[in-house]
Parts: C-alpha cells; sequence; structure tokens
C-alpha cells in the first residue's frame, strides 16, 4: 500500500481499519486469512447450547398440545404439570446429551434458588418461544434471579459479595448497554454538554469516540495505565479522580487491548474516593473478568456509586447472541440525585417519564434505562427478547453448576497457551508476565517500536519510527502474510502497537505470527544497514 494510503488510514477507527486490512488479505491470497484482530473467540461453549436447542424441541411438543385442526399452528404452553410432562419427555430421550444436561440444569435451579419447577419450566418453553413479549420488561423473573447469583459468582472473587441485590436489565450485548447507559445519562441531566468525564486507557476505541460526539459533547481526561508496571493505573492517575469537576469514570476491567485486571489495592482506592465523593459515577465494562484469577469487579468495592455492564459474549464464544446486562446496585447514589435536581430539570423529566409512570418523579434509575432504551414512548415493548434471555440463563446455570471450574481452566488455558506460542523464542521481557494473576490473556498489546529497539538498537527503532507510518507492520501483515492484527494506537495504546486477540486464532497460528513479525522487523533493518 503507499504511504499516502497508509496515512489516511491513520484517521479511521482500528475497526474501520481491520476491514480494510481483511480487503488487503483476501485480494493478494487465495488462501485462509488468519484473523487475529476481532475479539470473536473460535470457540463456542456446547452444553448450554445442547440445553438450548433440547428445551426448544420441547417447547414445541408442548405447543403442539394445541390447534391439532389446524396445519402449522400451535399454541401457548400451559404451567399447570408441565414438569410432569418434561420428566415423562425426559424419559422416552434418555439418549439425549443435551437433554440429561437441561434436565440437571433445572434441578439445580429449582433446589438452590427455591424456584418452583413449574413455574421455571414455563418461563424457559415459553420464552424459548418467544410467543410472548417480555415481562417484566426488565428481564424474566427467575432470569433475573439466576444471572444475578452467576455475576455475584464471577464478578466477587468467589467471595461474599455486597449487602442487597442489584437491579439488572437484560440488553443486547454490552455494546448496546453502553449506548443505553450514555443515552439515559444524558437525558437524565447527570452528564450535560460540556461536562467532564474521566476513561481509563487504554480502553476500547467506541469509549473515547462516543464522548466527543455532538450527542453527547463531553470533555475526556485520560486516568493512564502504565505499560511497565504491568499496565496498572498510578496512584497519581488515581488521584485525578478526585477533581469534581469529574462527573464520571468509565473503564474496561481486564483492560482491552492491554488484557490486565486492576489489583485489589487499585479497586480500593477508586472506591475510597467513591465513598467520599458521593456524585462520582463508576462505570465499569467486565466481560473479560472470567478469564482472569480471582476477579473483582468495582461493583463489588463501591455498588452504590457503579453501573456494571457484563456480556456473555466472550466466555462463552456467543458474539452473535448479543447477550449481556446492566446491574445497578438498590441502594445506588443515582435515585436520591435524581430528587436533587432543579426544578426545571424535574418538570422536564417529569414530562418525559409522564406517559409510563403514574409516580414519574419516582421512577427508578434502573426503569429510566429500560424506558429510554425504547425512546420512552415505545417502552411498553421494550425488553431483550425473550430466547436470547434462555440462552443466558442456560449459559448462567452451566457456570453456576460447574463447582469444578472445569470449563473456566479450559477457556483460561486457550489463551494461555496461545500467549505462551506468540511470546516464546522472542529475546524480549513481556509486558505482562505469563504468570501475572492479574493478566486475563485475552489480547496481547506488542510494541512494534520496543522490539526493533530490544533487537538492534534505539537508532534503528528511531530510524524505524521516522520513516514508516505505525500502521506499516499491520498492512504489511494483511498484504503479505494473510494474517489481521489491530493497530493498537486507536485504542490509546502506544502508537506503534499491534493488538492481536488470543482467542481469534490457533496456537500454531501465533506460533506463526511471531515468526513473521520478527521477519517485517529483519526487512526494516535491511533496509536501514542498505541507507
Amino acid at each position: 500500500m503507499k504511504k499516502s494510503e497508509e496515512q489516511k488510514l491513520n484517521q479511521l477507527s482500528p475497526f474501520e481499519v481491520k476491514n480494510k486490512l481483511i480487503q488487503l488479505a483476501q485480494k493478494r491470497h487465495d488462501y485462509s486469512m488468519i484473523n487475529a484482530g476481532r475479539g470473536n473467540p473460535n470457540w463456542v461453549a456446547t452444553k448450554p447450547r445442547d440445553a438450548f436447542f433440547e428445551l426448544g424441541l420441547f417447547a414445541m411438543e408442548e405447543s403442539k398440545r394445541h390447534f391439532h385442526e389446524l396445519d402449522g399452528f400451535g399454541g401457548h404452553a400451559e404451567k399447570d404439570s408441565i414438569s410432569k410432562r418434561f420428566k415423562d419427555y425426559l424419559s422416552l430421550n434418555k439418549d439425549s446429551i443435551g437433554l440429561q444436561y437441561l434436565n440437571q440444569l433445572m434441578e439445580f435451579a429449582s433446589k438452590e434458588y427455591n424456584i418452583n419447577n413449574d413455574d421455571l419450566l414455563l418461563e424457559w418453553v415459553d420464552g424459548i418461544l418467544g410467543d410472548n413479549y417480555p415481562v417484566p420488561d426488565r428481564m424474566l423473573i427467575n432470569a433475573e434471579i439466576i444471572v444475578h447469583a452467576y455475576l455475584m459468582q464471577e464478578m466477587s472473587a468467589g467471595q461474599v459479595p455486597p449487602e442487597g441485590r442489584f437491579d439488572l436489565f437484560a440488553v443486547e450485548g454490552g455494546t448496546a448497554a453502553m449506548v443505553y447507559i450514555f443515552n439515559t445519562l444524558k437525558s437524565n441531566k447527570f452528564l450535560n454538554p460540556g461536562d467532564t468525564i474521566a476513561i481509563g486507557s487504554p480502553i476500547f476505541t467506541p469509549y473515547i469516540e462516543m464522548p466527543g460526539l455532538k450527542d453527547y459533547d463531553l470533555n475526556l481526561i485520560e486516568i493512564i495505565a502504565d505499560e511497565n508496571n504491568g499496565w496498572q493505573i498510578p496512584d497519581t492517575e488515581i488521584e485525578k479522580l478526585k477533581d469534581p469537576k469529574i462527573k464520571a469514570f468509565f473503564l474496561v476491567n481486564p483492560s482491552n487491548p492491554p488484557s490486565v485486571k486492576l489489583n485489589d489495592s487499585t479497586l480500593n482506592k477508586i472506591a475510597k474516593i467513591a465513598k467520599e465523593r458521593k456524585d462520582l459515577i463508576l462505570l465499569t465494562d467486565d466481560v473479560y473478568g472470567t478469564f482472569t484469577e480471582n476477579f473483582t469487579s468495582l461493583a463489588m468495592k463501591a455498588p452504590e456509586n457503579t453501573i456494571l455492564v457484563y456480556s456473555f459474549s466472550k466466555y462463552f464464544g456467543a458474539t452473535g447472541w448479543r447477550l449481556g446486562v446492566i446491574a445497578l446496585h438498590q441502594n445506588n447514589i443515582f435515585d436520591p440525585m435524581l430528587s436533587k435536581l432543579s426544578d426545571n430539570d424535574k418538570e422536564e423529566l417529569h414530562k418525559r417519564y409522564e406517559s409510563i409512570a403514574m409516580k414519574p418523579d419516582k421512577l427508578k434509575m434502573i426503569d429510566r434505562f429500560v424506558a429510554d432504551s425504547r425512546a420512552v414512548a415505545l417502552n411498553h415493548t421494550s425488553g431483550l427478547s425473550t430466547p436470547q434471555q434462555i440462552q443466558m440463563v442456560l449459559f448462567a446455570l452451566s457456570a453456576l453448576i460447574d463447582t469444578e471450574n472445569n470449563y473456566k481452566k479450559s477457556a483460561k488455558g486457550i489463551v494461555r497457551r496461545r500467549y505462551n506460542k506468540l511470546i516464546e523464542n522472542v529475546d524480549i521481557k513481556p509486558l505482562v508476565s505469563p504468570d501475572d494473576p492479574n493478566g486475563a490473556f485475552y489480547y496481547i498489546e506488542i510494541d512494534f517500536l520496543r522490539l526493533a529497539e530490544n533487537k538492534y538498537g534505539a537508532d534503528f527503532a528511531s530510524w524505524v519510527s521516522q520513516n514508516y507510518n505505525p500502521l506499516d507492520p499491520v498492512i504489511r501483515l494483511a498484504e503479505e502474510k494473510a494474517i489481521i492484527a489491530m493497530p493498537g494506537g486507536g485504542f490509546d495504546a502506544p502508537q506503534w502497537s499491534l493488538r492481536l486477540s488470543l482467542a481469534n486464532s490457533y496456537a500454531d497460528d501465533f506460533e506463526k505470527i511471531r515468526i513473521l513479525g520478527l521477519d517485517i522487523l529483519d526487512e526494516y533493518y535491511s533496509e536501514y544497514e542498505d541507507r
């Protein structure tokens, strides 16, 4: 690619650059492409899917109990004796592994969370058929109980979670959650044009781009992690949060792309500031938490201030399902803050929500997220589709019933083996040690200039930076090697860094990436010597 074209790509989001790289790779190569760019895992959790599809078959049998006279018609499921009919169905299909597993999940949920079998099965059958609107619209009743239990298990390092409960809103993945949250914070006067927010950096690119849009028009302050200290946030950066002009702090934890969780000391310092600053909004996206050791969410440390976003997409290999939740503690700062708004703001919000609530001024923040997700006027059609909620529940139950954490150990093992393949035989200390307990190892950030300096010296690294565009290595990998990487600079990581998803390619692919990446470095050096 010409240097002028490379320069034009610099202004694009890394996700748009990725699309161009794929085009280059497909244009130049007939053989298969290695896509280590996007974070889509190349595995799927099979057991909860087996249960899902077997549940669907049973649900169809329930539906076909009605409208026999009409070809191609079925009816709604009936609660009365539905669990008995399921047991009869189970006895007729004893060889079905998925059906047996579904039964285990049902019995586990019924016993652990004191849910009546008929109630639970009716919700599942009705939900998977998708023949009713989501009721309640925020989340199905038993689904919320089960997913809440899953979050408390996975977000609190196996320790006792904070007192009280979190209200959950089931949404179309983590990205939809962020859109809903931004819009509701804006609509409810928590964030106004010209306000300042802080963002933990490096971070998932849209979190950098969204606040600057005219829709929000917010000022950004970066809370920058130190790449030379295991990507932890220094105390001097955390201290910025004491500034009262900072209305909110948004972070991805574990981080994307460094793929490192915040240590307990840092979480405690943020929580302490939040306790002192009752008005500080914390928003944490914890999608990668399950890939680390003993993960603790900021929502467990500062539950009153924190909006928690979690997505099932990465851990269960379900990016196409679009499954996520917004969690807000019932004892939160938002509901009291609404009562302290100016009279003009209260009047505006009263009018905004008066068509959906008898007492709109008392409408809880979590329910405002729900209403705003459908522009308020369409609140009656809000809620995540019920089949999606049922798959979410089965994912959650599969983790809750796995007391030995066999699935978790395997998922973590997959990305760690790939990480080790990538860094072996490279004469440079990785920014994240393979035995770092804070590492998620879902992504890896490779600083190409650090590699250059380590192998051939500082003068050579300086020459590379002066004579090449930071996108050149990722473009060469695509054009010449059919390997897709992401430019780290777009995530506010070092400009010459490459982000690779350790979830999206196989271990042998990363061995090839390592070799070919070093080949590009050697090509630069040959040109450097021939000057």
